[in-house]
């Protein structure tokens, strides 16, 4: 298949679709059709960085959800979400919204690490990121 066919099958996969721009996150939730005409959900996260020489690009990272999994996806996700509002409430803690706030892990809330003097480690910390899995 030719690249041209390849990018106009990809556009008929395409059924729906919503962009949530969130900073220098980007998520697009797309409803794509299977082979057999049925109907799943991807959700891509497309977060911006830069090169050394300043130019963008974009990492992305791509969940498939087929519809026998809706019902149970959508109960974990509102059981996680209503947790953490529940702990931490509606505020957003993070060092963006606050030039004081530091994480002990080194990195800022879209995983840049900080630069700065005053960040201790803590030993006992894993950072893993999903890149790595």
């Amino acid at each position: 298949m030719t690249a041209m066919n390849e990018d106009a099958t990809h556009e008929q996969d395409e059924i729906y679709s919503k962009v949530l721009r969130a900073g220098r996150r980007t998520y697009f939730f797309d409803v794509r059709a299977t082979k057999a005409n049925d109907f799943y959900l991807t959700i891509t996260e497309s977060k911006k960085h830069e090169n050394a020489n300043g130019e963008a690009f974009y990492k992305k990272h791509k969940i498939y959800l087929y519809k026998e999994d809706f019902e149970r996806f959508r109960e974990l996700m509102d059981d996680a979400t209503d947790y953490i509002i529940n702990a931490k409430g509606q505020e957003v803690i993070s060092e963006r919204h606050n030039p004081e706030f530091k994480r002990e892990n080194g990195h800022d809330d879209f995983g840049n690490r900080i630069e700065d003097e005053e960040y201790k480690p803590n030993n006992a910390f894993t950072n893993v990121s999903f890149e790595e899995i």
